[in-house]
């Protein structure tokens, strides 16, 4: 998939971004990064680790809704082996967002503990989000502090500005705009983010991607994506590619246009569509055990 992976994805003011987030550590005693639960690795920024330092920095797999729960219990162990504490929420609809304030008195208690030795009562600690774009930054903002101050919009690259918000009589947010990073390490990151919505449509070739996906879900088969698209193993064998499984559900569709030929392009879309939004069942794309893989190749 050489047109993904030959893509300029780091625009300047991505570069500024970076430069916010370094300029603002000091003002914050933890970092919160949003990672997406259907890709957790793909949706993290390699270059986080360097930026932060040693701060402390916790894990929040958003859109967990969206993605398989035994996949997500499977993150969430492997974060924990690794010594980064990891939570689980769906910004829309709130699951698991009461669980964060808990997880950051737990993450900041020795910090906490000397604050009041000190003679601090109620210390307020001050945690910076990060996190790529359209992973659901505001949406999360907005759900744990319980405003809609934090602009919603379902495209990569609202937020532009540093917005603090207060979660609780203890704990205040500071909000970043999505960051990507300069390069991809390998294809299948690329890939991974543009087919969850992180890297804009204009700049894809839609049907490719579409395709890619297909391909991904053909393997994956969860039962939902086949009902959906009323396929059955029969009809899968038939389709010698993944173009010809785009035609056959286009074609399912009634995605017609003049002569009787499959609109690929509108069928393409609807695909992407369908997947981002959680209509084809709870798909996770990556695991613990397949990252290891990755990395060995």
């Amino acid at each position: 998939m050489s047109e993904i992976q030959n893509i300029q994805w780091f625009p300047g003011h991505m570069t500024k971004t970076k430069r916010k987030i370094q300029a603002s550590l000091k003002l914050v005693d933890a970092v919160a990064e949003i990672v997406d639960a259907r890709i957790p690795e793909s949706s993290h920024n390699p270059d986080l680790k360097q930026i932060i330092q040693s701060k402390p920095r916790v894990v929040l797999l958003n859109k967990c809704d969206m993605a398989d729960n035994k996949s997500t219990k499977q993150w969430i162990e492997y974060y924990e082996k690794n010594n980064i504490h990891a939570l689980s929420v769906d910004c829309r609809s709130g699951k698991g967002v009461n669980g964060f304030v808990p997880m950051l008195n737990r993450v900041l208690k020795n910090k906490i503990d000397a604050m009041k030795l000190k003679g601090m009562a109620n210390p307020t600690l001050r945690v910076m989000i990060v996190g790529i774009p359209n992973v659901g930054k505001s949406s999360f903002i907005n759900r744990i502090s319980k405003q809609t101050k934090a602009k919603v919009e379902d495209r990569p690259g609202v937020t532009r500005g540093n917005q603090w918000y207060t979660i609780s009589k203890n704990f205040e947010l500071l909000d970043t705009p999505g960051v990507l990073w300069p390069k991809f390490d390998d294809n299948t990151t690329a890939e991974y983010l543009a087919f969850t919505g992180a890297i804009k449509d204009q700049i894809m070739d839609t049907e490719l991607l579409a395709m890619r996906l297909l391909e991904l879900l053909v393997k994956i088969k969860p039962q939902m994506f086949m009902e959906r698209f009323k396929l059955n193993d029969e009809l899968l064998s038939s389709a010698g590619d993944s173009y010809d499984l785009l035609n056959i559900i286009g074609k399912k569709r009634g995605m017609l246009i003049s002569g009787g030929e499959i609109d690929t392009e509108r069928a393409s879309v609807m695909i992407l569509d369908e997947f981002r939004s959680g209509k084809l069942g709870r798909i996770t794309l990556e695991t613990p055990s397949e990252l290891n893989k990755r990395e060995e190749l």
